[in-house]
């Protein structure tokens, strides 16, 4: 029985859903569409150009085995692309794979128009009665992709941002939605993005505006009845970035104005950055319209960083500083402070004015006494990255080899006593535990305690092996 290219397609995400992340999978594989089958060869449309780079460049190993899978060795696959800008009525163009012409495809030659008109740009709130007024980005030149440090935890964002960088309101991008808790980098990101326009664009308007400030200028609007001014001047920019929009939650005439703007401004293709504390799901006192608006594009997450993220984070920072700090020191504070990136950097100026301060020189002990007044409100535990970078440095190993699969007598001894440690001094469940350790499952955690506590009881040597550890690991 021939199979229909929907099933297939169905198939084919059955599949992939087990290979990649949720975010992923419902950010690069839900808005694909099957088109057809022919032989062995299926068809998916793709939203735009970029779409099909990032499925070439990040899935294109997966997408070729699962197709193969559904339609044997000699399965294909083919890419319907529509073009980005396009009438609804302009025909998608087909791209087979492998593809041997991807860097053509690419071209990254060709860019958006620069627009050079002399606009003019009436700004109400700043000179009151001018015309013609050149409008300040409002961009912190300070928070560039430069010095955004990218990782696990914030890749999609920053790719997606810097897409939209290099072609505001030209890619499916529109608006591009970037949530997160505090302190993890969307204002940064908001305002690299920003940055990078100004300087690809020299001609494109671009304005950052807080939702706190929007709502401000809204209301000095209605107050002196120039609502008409407020909306024609936010109408007139080419990239608006606002940040923190769950600020207008409850505000129903700011919501109401803001829709406005939002539409005139994706109808006509200019760029549209928002930021949020939460995905627009789970946003409380929006409107519903304007929550379906904000899903339009993309939604991206910030995460919080790992462990390598954040060490990399302290580097740039002490580098950007010409401080010379000892890395044991780094790894600490990285390893100590794992909520956000805003603390972790008020740490580490807290360590610094510590020791210019008291005159002392920046040692181990210094960061272990600033990091317990720092957080001495927070109820804090010790981390499992803490722990096995302690337990690899006691025995002398390489923290890859302690996640790794081999069965090396010592690397499996230490193993065993990071888990141990992890059960007995953190909250994370023995899933989680044994995932940290090379993907282990709960059982085999389980095992390592009991291993442990057995080889205590029967082995003094052992016994002042883990008395030592547990010196080492508890923060005083």
């Amino acid at each position: 029985m021939d199979k229909s290219h929907v099933k297939v397609w169905e198939n084919c995400l059955s599949i992939i859903k087990d290979n990649v992340s949720a975010q992923s999978f419902k950010t690069w594989f839900e808005p694909i569409k099957p088109v057809k089958l022919s032989g062995n060869v299926l068809t998916i449309q793709v939203p735009s150009q970029f779409f099909y780079e990032w499925l070439e460049e990040h899935y294109i190993t997966l997408l070729k085995k699962t197709v193969r899978k559904e339609l044997g060795a000699e399965g294909k696959l083919e890419y319907s692309i529509i073009m980005e800008g396009a009438f609804n009525s302009a025909k998608p163009y087909t791209v087979k794979i492998p593809t041997t012409n991807r860097k053509e495809l690419k071209n990254p030659s060709v860019q958006m128009p620069i627009d050079l008109s002399n606009k003019a740009i009436r700004n109400p709130f700043i000179i009151p009665g001018l015309k013609n007024v050149n409008v300040e980005s409002q961009l912190n030149p300070n928070y560039s992709f430069e010095n955004f440090i990218e990782g696990d935890c914030n890749r999609l964002a920053r790719s997606a941002g810097f897409a939209v960088a290099n072609k505001p309101g030209g890619t499916a991008f529109n608006p591009l939605l970037i949530y997160g808790g505090v302190g993890l980098g969307k204002t940064h990101l908001a305002h690299a993005i920003g940055i990078q326009i100004k300087n690809n664009f020299p001609g494109k308007t671009v304005l950052y505006v807080s939702s706190e400030k929007f709502t401000h200028q809204f209301i000095d609007a209605v107050r002196n009845n120039n609502q008409n001014d407020f909306v024609h001047f936010y109408q007139m920019i080419d990239v608006l970035i606002i940040d923190d929009v769950q600020f207008f939650a409850g505000k129903d005439k700011t919501q109401d104005v803001f829709f406005h703007v939002f539409n005139h401004l994706h109808q006509n293709g200019k760029q549209l950055v928002l930021t949020a504390d939460k995905a627009p799901v789970e946003m409380q006192g929006m409107e519903q319209r304007l929550l379906s608006r904000f899903k339009w594009g993309l939604s991206a997450d910030l995460q919080v960083p790992g462990l390598e993220t954040r060490i990399a984070i302290l580097e740039k920072k002490i580098y950007a500083d010409g401080i010379d700090m000892p890395k044991e020191v780094l790894e600490y504070l990285a390893y100590s402070i794992t909520t956000n990136i805003r603390e972790l950097e008020g740490a580490l100026i807290s360590l610094l004015a510590q020791s210019s301060l008291n005159k002392k020189a920046i040692t181990l002990d210094l960061a272990k006494n600033m990091i317990d007044k720092f957080v001495k409100n927070t109820a804090r535990e010790v981390s499992i990255d803490y722990i096995q970078k302690v337990v690899c440095d006691y025995f002398d190993l390489p923290i890859e080899l302690l996640k790794s699969k081999t069965r090396k007598r010592e690397v499996v001894q230490a193993r065993q006593i990071a888990m141990y440690f992890a059960k007995n001094m953190t909250k994370s469940s023995l899933a989680t535990i044994g995932l940290h350790c090379g993907g282990k499952d709960h059982a085999t955690v389980l095992h390592a305690c009991r291993t442990v506590n057995n080889l205590m009881d029967t082995d003094k040597r052992f016994k002042n092996y883990i008395e030592e550890l547990n010196k080492k690991i508890s923060i005083q």
